[in-house]
């Protein structure tokens, strides 16, 4: 084409300069994607939550991270033979269960902490036509309860940790794991090792001899058995089911509106598995290492006994169990997928722990996590840094704002009346367990939508809810960036495309104009 008028020359010119730039850094763009293979893993129901909501998240990178909620035992066993790319597990190999060894993997692999929480003990009960939501419970009743000994709601001993209610003269019904799992595990360990005569008694009696920790609950007649988390406060929820109490991830009693049971500590308060009580208890923990640093599991002696007003005693963490070699279907390139992944949850994945329920890993269990990262096989390990790492745990001012107890939370005459868990901050009476409003906006309850108040909105978050899982997780979602902060090469692109836009549309009529007058 034969363009007589300079102007518009150069304008042609310059668009063309401008459209081979977008090529250019389209190209950069390109090249600097990072392609991923997807990845399979399977086990604990305690830490899907958040693992659902993170593979949710790093999807718009290009990860597919699969992960069925199978119990802890079941994803070792797949883990094991090979059937899985990782696993996740609040119990280590080697477990001696009920005469029965856990042996180990003939693999390679490494524990690594993926996420902290509170065992709670979501229940379901009314006194007068209205729903009790702040139960208090102390070790030795807890552990009652758990093994047939107290069973009625207003037996004296619950009683006393509650002078400011009164208590159905209902039975209780105390809904427990079907399946091998690690909430069950997490449990019974704290039992055994801090109401061992109880436990013992109890394990004695229904023929496991002293069964100390164990994954698979040894049920009486009177208590009730459902599979996986979901199961088993998804029963708890039901509005046919008053008088039921079970453990469970404190993240499964926010998700079903329901309240949870504040737990005596060794300062002598109730408190309840908040993200920050959780934390200020982990400080207790102690990290138990072999030869090759396999083993990362925790000691939990220190949270058990800490005395900090604060704590919440049956805080613990899950373990994500990853390979350190390349065999069978595991690939450097799964390793890659993995390792990035990893890299993600263990930093800026703790700032959504809280919002779903968990608490964020303190930053000793980071570090330590991170240094298993890079054993991972095709893990990028110039990435892998603590100080680049976005955990709200690294600025020791989230420890130091933990709001102490109220005084009403002491043992003694008194008792708060807030309520607890997913019933924080909504309605009294029955509403959660026929779909009422158990959460207002700002609240951490859940505004019921079904029968037994399963979903709904957290605060003024979405509801999002897993293809492959069907587990719907109400949280606010937050930003998030797996590269470094900048002007990326797709910003450049972008900033081209307008350009050009504003070059070809605005620019030339103006010119053609300009001239025209000039000619005159």
């Amino acid at each position: 084409m034969n363009i007589r008028n300079p102007l518009i020359r150069r304008i042609v010119a310059g668009v063309s300069l401008a459209l081979s730039s977008l090529t250019v850094f389209g190209s950069v763009d390109a090249a600097l994607a990072v392609s991923y293979v997807p990845i399979s893993g399977a086990g604990s129901s305690w830490s899907a939550n958040a693992i659902d909501q993170w593979r949710r998240n790093v999807t718009q990178y290009g990860m597919r991270i699969n992960y069925a909620s199978t119990g802890s035992s079941d994803g070792r066993n797949q883990f094991k033979g090979g059937t899985v790319d990782y696993a996740v597990s609040e119990i280590p190999y080697g477990l001696i269960d009920n005469g029965r060894k856990d042996d180990l993997p003939t693999r390679g692999f490494a524990y690594m902490p993926i996420v902290a929480g509170g065992t709670a003990f979501m229940y379901n009960i009314t006194s007068g036509g209205e729903r009790i939501a702040n139960l208090r419970l102390s070790g030795d009743v807890i552990s009652k309860i758990f093994t047939g000994v107290i069973t009625k709601w207003n037996d004296s001993a619950i009683a006393k940790d509650n002078p400011g209610l009164t208590l159905p003269d209902r039975t209780i019904v105390p809904v427990v794991r079907s399946d091998g799992s690690g909430s069950t595990a997490q449990f019974t360990l704290w039992m055994s090792k801090q109401y061992g005569s109880i436990w013992n008694a109890y394990c004695n009696k229904v023929g496991r001899n002293e069964c100390g920790m164990t994954s698979n609950y040894p049920t009486i007649s009177g208590m009730v058995a459902q599979p996986n988390s979901q199961g088993v406060s998804g029963y708890v929820a039901q509005k046919a089911n008053e008088g039921t109490i079970t453990y469970v991830e404190y993240s499964y009693a926010l998700k079903t509106g329901f309240p949870v049971a504040k737990v005596l500590n060794k300062a002598g308060y109730y408190t309840e598995p908040t993200a920050q009580n959780v934390a200020v208890a982990l400080l207790g923990a102690k990290i138990n290492k072999t030869p090759g640093d396999n083993y990362l599991t925790q000691d939990l002696a220190g949270v058990y006994n800490n005395k900090d007003p604060r704590t919440y005693p049956l805080s613990s963490y899950s373990y994500m169990i990853v390979p350190t070699e390349a065999a069978g279907s595991f690939t450097a390139d799964k390793g890659k997928t993995l390792a990035a992944f990893s890299n993600y949850f263990l930093c800026q994945g703790q700032n959504q722990a809280d919002v779903l329920g968990y608490s964020p890993l303190p930053g000793n269990l980071v570090e330590a996590g991170l240094e298993q990262v890079k054993r991972i096989p095709g893990a990028e390990v110039a990435d892998i840094n603590i100080n680049s790492c976005d955990n709200p745990t690294l600025d020791k001012s989230y420890f130091t704002s933990a709001p102490m107890p109220s005084e009403c939370d002491k043992l003694g005459a008194s008792q708060c009346t807030d309520a607890t868990g997913g019933a924080a901050g909504g309605s009294s009476g029955g509403t959660a367990a026929t779909g009422g409003t158990t959460g207002g906006t700002t609240g951490t309850g859940l505004t019921g939508s079904s029968g037994v108040g399963m979903t709904g909105t957290m605060g003024t978050g979405p509801t999002v809810c897993d293809a492959d899982t069907g587990v719907c997780s109400s949280v606010k979602a937050l930003p998030i960036a797996t590269e470094a902060l900048g002007w990326s090469a797709m910003n450049w692109v972008i900033t081209s495309v307008v350009f050009i836009i504003v070059l070809i549309i605005v620019v030339p009529p103006v010119l053609v104009t300009a001239a025209a007058r000039k000619r005159r």
